[in-house]
């Protein structure tokens, strides 16, 4: 029987409108909380988009997507997964970022993620920009590399922007690769598309064995086989799972920083994390969606709405 304590607000006692916004409207726990030991995943923001190299915003993502997971009910409506019976869930607040400097909150970030590690806390992550994985995985895999399913319209494979900059949202897999915290062989990219500035990220995906599975071959081949690949690639070792809103049509998903035309609907959104049962996830992020591109609030409910059957696939 799942502790009470963990168990999310129901929208039959308090209604979505009101209370206190948590994640999925759970208790709010940090790391001096008398109950903090007990938690399995922690839902965390990063609300900091310091990497954006054109619109910003994604430093107001993890609010919004507080705000319209107060929708997220108990039960999964397709594969009857009820995650918080499955698992002690919280939201354990946001990393303090520091604006004003990069390199300070890449750090603060990975000291962070650090003391989740270590207490043994799964982490799901609400971003901000596609940076904020780096120091994520700066924390994860100190001990060896993990593998990673990613889903995007871009690789962030780029070495560097602006004639030496390195860090950015389009260069933190780059980076994570040189530094040994991702096995390349057990990475794969999902969804990749747009016009590009060269054949640099796709070069360097190819010289290290990075599997760049493009959108029209994704929209040829289905979710299931496409999935069934991402699944051998990723094995039986532990796996980060990085979802890019801008993955998804803009059409759907317009409020973030670089759309591309042309990608999955909201059904295929979901239904990709849905495939991802069985794989060994050591942690997990939604990234990159901008509220003040989201004026409807629907890229937001549909990041809420991912993070969610993220969350069934890490309980299952």
């Amino acid at each position: 029987m799942s502790d009470p304590f963990f168990t999310p607000i129901s929208g039959f006692d308090l209604p979505r409108f009101a209370g206190v916004p948590t994640f999925m409207r759970l208790p709010y726990v940090d790391f001096d909380h008398p109950r903090f030991s007990e938690v399995q995943i922690g839902l965390i923001g990063a609300p900091w988009d310091g990497g954006t190299t054109n619109r910003p915003g994604p430093r107001h993502g993890p609010r919004q997507l507080r705000d319209m997971s107060t929708m997220i009910r108990a039960q999964n409506g397709a594969t009857g997964v009820r995650p918080f019976e499955a698992a002690n869930c919280a939201d354990l607040g946001d990393v303090a970022p520091n604006p004003a400097d990069l390199m300070d909150s890449l750090q603060r970030m990975e000291n962070f993620y650090g003391r989740v590690k270590a207490a043994g806390v799964r982490p799901l992550t609400a971003g901000g920009d596609h940076l904020c994985t780096l120091p994520i995985l700066r924390a994860l895999a100190k001990e060896a590399p993990l593998g990673m399913i990613h889903f995007d319209s871009h690789t962030d494979l780029y070495h560097s922007y602006f004639d030496g900059t390195m860090f950015t949202h389009g260069t933190p897999f780059r980076r994570a690769v040189e530094e040994g915290l991702l096995d390349p062989l057990r990475v794969v990219m999902i969804g990749i598309r747009g016009t590009a500035y060269d054949n640099e990220d796709r070069d360097f995906a190819e010289s290290v064995g990075i599997r760049v599975i493009p959108i029209e071959e994704f929209h040829k081949r289905g979710v299931a086989d496409v999935m069934a690949e991402a699944r051998d690639i990723a094995g039986q070792g532990d796996t980060y799972v990085s979802y890019d809103i801008d993955f998804v049509d803009p059409a759907f998903a317009p409020g973030t920083g670089t759309p591309e035309v042309g990608g999955p609907n909201s059904f295929q959104a979901i239904d990709v994390v849905r495939e991802l049962k069985g794989v060994k996830i050591a942690g997990a992020d939604l990234v990159e969606v901008s509220p003040p591109f989201d004026a409807s609030g629907a890229t937001a409910y549909l990041g809420a709405s991912i993070m969610f059957e993220l969350l069934c696939v890490m309980t299952a």
